[in-house]
């Protein structure tokens, strides 16, 4: 099987409706199966799936599991030669599958790849590109881990223009609204990390790649609509707890474990313990 489709959703009902309809037009000259994780919804999400996407492997947590755990959850039963991990509140182009596919058949040296993110006003997100966001670059800058993400531009401002919509590039991250994978690197790096549950197993991942010695890219040539609805209320605090939380991880894996190594484009590095403590 060429491609499978892993989406996680959590009380998104109508938007994840329209998600997956764009998904299976997407993915209508692919051979691919739809990999649908709810994570104890309470509205009539379990409902409308088993009615209108019956043919889909439908998988329910009886408990709220978190994202990064759902999605290792349906990647143990997948079988694609490719993952896609896509964010159930995002509208998928209809070409969006041929072309990422084709790209990364082309680029062998590829682990994953984005693609353009627009709003739903057609407004194009940054994040597209950066693969984080304001709050996480500080973070790197802080810490001193910015050094380690050279082509994120770290230290340019987002209206110097160096962030070009349309242009392919090698990135450091990959936005976790749309990760398109090869699975024989998401076997080699390990999944993501769990005790990031919303927020952050994305970047993570996205570093362990780099670390394999594989690229992460930007690809601009189809887009996504992202309504952004998972993110909810940055004044929660489930909301706090998980996003900084991730933060707090990410440096303790990548600041205090470090046996030194060298990756081809990617300057001195520290490369953590891909297994994950359980």
């Amino acid at each position: 099987m060429k491609l499978s489709v892993i989406v996680v959703n959590y009380n998104m009902c109508a938007l994840l409706k329209a998600s997956l309809s764009s998904l299976i037009k997407a993915c209508k000259h692919i051979d691919y199966e739809l990999i649908v994780v709810d994570d104890a919804s309470t509205d009539r999400s379990v409902k409308m799936l088993e009615q209108e996407f019956s043919t889909a492997n439908i998988i329910h947590n009886e408990k709220q599991l978190g994202t990064a755990k759902s999605r290792n959850l349906a990647t143990t039963q997948a079988s694609g030669q490719y993952i896609l991990l896509v964010n159930a509140d995002t509208i998928t182009a209809s070409n969006a599958l041929d072309g990422t596919l084709a790209f990364m058949e082309e680029h062998t040296d590829a682990g994953g790849l984005s693609v353009r993110m627009l709003t739903p006003q057609g407004r194009f997100l940054h994040v597209s590109r950066r693969g984080f966001n304001k709050a996480w670059e500080n973070f790197f800058k802080l810490t001193g881990l910015a050094k380690h993400f050279v082509k994120s531009r770290l230290y340019k401002h987002e209206n110097n223009n160096w962030v070009d919509e349309f242009e392919t590039a090698e990135v450091d991250v990959i936005n976790g609204a749309f990760m398109l994978l090869r699975r024989s690197v998401l076997n080699e790096v390990g999944e993501l990390d769990e005790r990031m549950a919303m927020f952050g197993h994305d970047i993570d991942l996205s570093y362990r790649i780099r670390l394999a010695g594989y690229k992460n890219y930007y690809y601009p040539k189809t887009y996504i609509l992202n309504y952004r609805e998972h993110l909810g209320s940055k004044f929660t605090w489930t909301y706090i707890r998980h996003f900084y939380g991730a933060m707090i991880i990410f440096a303790a894996k990548y600041m205090f474990r470090m046996p030194e190594i060298k990756m081809p484009d990617v300057p001195q590095i520290f490369a953590p313990k891909y297994e994950l403590e359980k």
